[in-house]
């Protein structure tokens, strides 16, 4: 296999970030695990010991219909989720049809307790998470270039990087405005503003898979939806507007494909608009909507560069099957990378490094492997190699 001199390339990578004038981000699932909050088997397993009754029941046939349909899948809340909203969609939410005898009313209100559920867990979990490392990464986000709109994606629908943004007052935008029920603004998203708008510097939040403070909201007179931000919830249950979380592509209202549409868009756009670097933290590469924006716009946009820190070796293996032939795509997992094409190992010798380099920062010498795949360690290679590490702190602080 080839090697891959990780003195050399670690120095290469601190080069981009440095001179990199546009940046944005991907947040996948590990992001938020490296600070606590349960991955997508947990809180599969959290959500079903929750669950009681006929709700219970429900959950169960449909999770096992699901293994029996795709036996090669451990099948998660995701697609649970999913299949309930089918169920939702081809009965019409009425009592009187159904389909694997759970009807469409039922199909409904578990959708609703299943969200609920994923809302208690998560927010408990949120309550105990050490947001030390989010504020200094956004403190150290928001010191890069202010030319240009830093851009966040997220998959995750917790609210680990609002309240990590708002405690060390860094301005962000998700596409809300208004103030009682801010509500969601298509509009707001379909467009970059230029350097003489006084939210050009703001941080751009996009989440694509919902969030815990988003709820649809039934319009009476015309009986479409509306996805409107809550505040503070002191009582989940006492909520009858359901929870926006993890829309399946074939969502049961065309209405409320909307919102995720626009997101997507403005995914693809950031992508294809010119020079960038986009980094990838805590993504396994399992959603194939995703993938294909990615592949296509690196086919598409010469000037954009993509960076992806994995956790696991195996993460990295399964991406190269994918995407060996994207020359502007570098991948840096524990012990493998992906440069130029290339599937290689890494290849570490401490004499490499300058007289002022250290690679403690990144190097794990007792068990031989890159620590950057791990969010926190990524956080400390960003603001170590800033050169601004006091003042991010300060910020992080609240100084």
């Amino acid at each position: 296999m080839v090697k891959f001199n990780l003195v050399r390339e670690v120095r290469e990578l601190k080069n981009q970030l440095s001179y990199t004038k546009k940046y944005a981000f991907f947040f996948g699932a590990g992001t938020s695990c490296a600070l606590g909050v349960p991955n997508i088997e947990n809180l599969t397993t959290d959500v079903e010991k929750a669950l009681t009754g006929g709700s219970l029941g429900n959950f169960k046939k449909i999770k096992q219909d699901l293994e029996s349909t795709y036996p090669s899948k451990t099948i998660n809340i995701e697609d649970i989720l999913n299949q309930i909203r089918q169920i939702r969609s081809i009965t019409g939410e009425r009592d009187d049809k159904s389909y694997l005898d759970i009807s469409g009313e039922s199909a409904t209100t578990l959708d609703g307790e299943i969200c609920k559920k994923i809302y208690a867990v998560i927010s408990t979990s949120e309550a105990t998470a050490d947001l030390s490392k989010t504020k200094k990464f956004f403190a150290w986000l928001n010191m890069q270039n202010r030319d240009y709109s830093k851009e966040v994606f997220t998959s995750n629908y917790d609210l680990i990087i609002e309240k990590s943004l708002e405690e060390i007052s860094i301005p962000y935008f998700d596409g809300f405005v208004g103030s009682y029920e801010p509500f969601f603004w298509q509009e707001s998203i379909d467009r970059f503003v230029d350097k003489p708008d006084l939210t050009q510097s703001w941080i751009r939040l996009w989440k694509i898979h919902g969030s815990l403070s988003w709820f649809w909201k039934k319009n009476k007179a015309t009986g479409s939806h509306n996805v409107i931000r809550a505040g503070i919830i002191t009582d989940i249950e006492k909520m009858d507007n359901e929870l926006v979380i993890y829309p399946s592509k074939e969502k049961y209202d065309s209405s409320k494909k909307q919102p995720f549409v626009a997101y997507f868009d403005r995914f693809k756009n950031v992508l294809l608009n010119g020079e960038l670097l986009f980094i990838f933290t805590g993504y396994s590469f399992s959603d194939q909507h995703i993938n294909e924006i990615v592949f296509n716009s690196l086919r598409q946009n010469n000037r954009l560069f993509i960076l992806v820190f994995f956790y696991q070796d195996s993460e990295v293996e399964e991406l190269y099957k994918i995407s060996s032939s994207h020359l502007n795509l570098t991948v840096f997992g524990p012990t493998k990378a992906i440069i130029n094409g290339a599937l290689g190992e890494w290849e570490y010798n401490k004499d490499d490094l300058k007289s002022n380099e250290k690679a403690d920062s990144y190097w794990d010498e007792t068990n031989k492997k890159l620590t950057i795949g791990d969010f926190n360690c990524l956080v400390n290679f960003l603001i170590t190699n800033s050169g601004k590490k006091e003042n991010i702190e300060a910020i992080a602080n609240g100084q």
